[in-house]
This record gives structure tokens, C-alpha cells and sequence, in this order.
């Protein structure tokens, strides 16, 4: 049997205009754009990676920006709601900065006595701010945010289930453990790395989930290289039919379906974004796995131009 997950490894949503996505992520949120390549299983459509300054996992927020996409609906069946760690001293300094942008944000409040601050990015995918005295000091890139604001990497991420009922013994395999419960939510936890948190809330009465930009597409847990075929198999064993090994160049992958309809993948730490780029030029070219390159000329000329923040 495999070890426990760290935590989260990236989560990946859907976008329309990539570059408002790419203006949004960067030069609002400040993250870096680690990695500019195209949806392997689309590749018509940008795959744009965001992270910290070298790509840690549990900090990589990704993207699938179709420029025509139809706006989704947030609901059940669905992972909703993606919480960022920020240092408890940056809450008024992301109100404003956000307020700045033009960006509605909610009043702070206090969960399971943490300070959380949400607001949604421009296709109105749900973020939030979660705000801890023990934020690491992280990787920061270099950017618009100062390195004492900018957003550490994952808090952790929210699912709305019609029941918690079959994810909880997969979560529980996978090592997280119940720290917190509420009515309106559960809280479960792996150990104290950055992605450490999944909290479930079972919304039987709310509205279906429906995929398109502004929703999220995929939750990717971290795992250890070597383990991905036992991870392979404990899903198997809790009912489910995951996909074979896939290469995805920058990490190899698992993914499955779970009951609750969230997509859960499991990739692996290695080899990591620097497999294909010097770590100073991360993001600055399209990027693509040798199987695409032939198919480089026709991919480049059907996408759009990504324009800098600063354009």
C-alpha cells in the first residue's frame, strides 16, 4: 500500500480569453506563469501552469482557456472553491488590491479560526484567501506582490457532494484524517505541507454542477514516483476505474473518477517543470512533450497571442 499524499500536487480549472487568465493570475494574483503548453488531450486549447517561482507542487493552479467556452455552473458534483494561504498580516492588503482591480471581495469572516477572504477570478471561478500566522515563507516569484503579501501556495481545496458518504473512506486511505466539522463543512487534513487541506460539504439540495469556464476541472494530489501503481491499485480496490499511467511529461499521472463526480489525479513529484526549461525562463515559450512536436506549427498558429501583463 502506498503512503499517505502529501497534499495537493496542482488543481486545474477552466478559463475562456487566456489573456485575461494570464493578466489575472499574474499580475493580479502575482503568481509566476511556470508553464506555457497545450491541453494534451486538446491541443487546440493552451494548458497555462501558475505557481510559485519554481513550480513547487502545492502550489501550481492551471489552466484550460478556450476562448469560446460557455460559462459553467459552480454546484454539486463538483470540487467549488480553491483556498490560497496567504500570511495572516496580508488580509487588508489583498482587499485592497483586489478592490483596486475592480474585483468584488467578500467580508473577511472567521473559519474554524482561520481569517478567509473569497472573491472569484474573471470567468467567476470561487477563490479564497486563507489567512495563517504559520504560512511558510514560500518561494515567492518576482512580481507585482511583495514577498512579506504573496500567496504561499494551497490552503487546500472545497468539494460539494451530494453525499461525502464513499469519498471519505478514499480520503481516509489516502491519509487525511477529520480535524474540524461544522454544518456546513468537514474539514480533513494531511500533515502541514502547503495543499495539506480538503474540506467536503454535502449539498444534496443544491444545484448540479455543469462543466465550462469558471469551474474547476480536476483535483491532483502529490505522490511519491515509485508509488504510482500502488496508488493505481488503492483506487481500484475502493471501486473506482482509473486510468492507466499517463506521461504528462512534467509528471506522470493517474486520474479517476470518484463517486461524489469530482476528478481526482494522483502526479507524481519528478520530473518537474524544469525538465524542459532552465528555471529562470519558466513560462517565457510554448512548451511542448516530444510526442506533440510534430505538431508544433499547426498548434502555434490556431492560438492566440499571450500578451504580458504590462501590454
Amino acid at each position: 500500500m502506498p503512503v499517505s499524499t502529501p497534499g495537493l500536487h496542482h488543481i486545474t480549472a477552466i478559463g475562456s480569453d487566456p489573456t485575461r487568465n494570464y493578466r489575472f493570475y499574474t499580475d493580479t494574483l502575482g503568481l509566476r506563469l511556470v508553464k506555457q503548453s497545450v491541453n494534451q488531450d486538446d491541443t487546440s486549447v493552451y494548458h497555462l501552469f501558475y505557481a510559485d517561482r519554481s513550480g513547487t507542487p502545492g502550489t501550481s493552479m492551471t489552466f484550460f482557456p478556450y476562448p469560446t467556452a460557455n460559462l459553467g455552473q459552480v454546484g454539486t458534483g463538483q470540487a467549488t472553491r480553491v483556498q490560497f494561504l496567504i500570511p495572516d498580516s496580508a488580509t487588508d492588503y489583498w482587499r485592497e488590491r483586489l478592490a483596486a482591480a475592480d474585483v468584488d471581495v467578500a467580508e473577511p469572516f472567521e473559519r474554524f479560526g482561520d481569517t478567509v477572504v473569497q472573491f472569484q477570478d474573471l470567468d467567476g471561478t470561487p477563490l479564497e484567501f486563507v489567512a495563517r500566522e504559520d504560512a511558510p515563507a514560500g518561494d515567492p516569484p518576482a512580481g507585482p506582490v511583495p514577498d512579506e503579501h504573496a500567496i504561499r501556495g494551497f490552503f487546500g481545496v472545497t468539494l460539494s457532494l451530494a453525499s461525502a458518504a464513499s469519498t471519505i473512506p478514499l480520503l481516509e486511505a489516502m491519509g487525511y484524517e477529520q480535524t474540524h466539522d461544522s454544518p456546513e463543512r468537514t474539514r480533513y487534513r494531511v500533515g502541514d505541507n502547503l495543499g495539506a487541506v480538503v474540506d467536503m460539504r454535502e449539498t444534496p439540495q443544491g444545484p448540479r454542477g455543469r462543466p465550462g469556464a469558471g469551474t474547476l476541472h480536476h483535483v491532483a494530489f502529490t505522490v511519491d514516483d515509485e508509488e504510482l501503481p500502488a496508488w493505481r491499485e488503492l483506487l481500484q480496490e475502493h471501486g473506482l476505474r482509473p486510468t492507466t499511467v499517463i506521461d504528462r511529461k512534467w509528471f506522470q499521472s493517474v486520474y479517476a473518477r470518484t463517486d461524489g463526480g469530482v476528478l481526482f489525479e494522483f502526479a507524481t513529484k519528478a520530473p518537474g517543470y524544469t525538465v524542459d526549461e532552465d528555471l529562470g525562463t519558466l513560462g517565457s515559450r510554448l512548451v511542448l512533450p516530444e510526442w506533440l512536436e510534430a505538431q508544433r506549427a499547426d498548434n502555434k498558429a490556431g492560438l492566440p497571442p499571450l500578451s504580458s501583463p504590462s501590454s
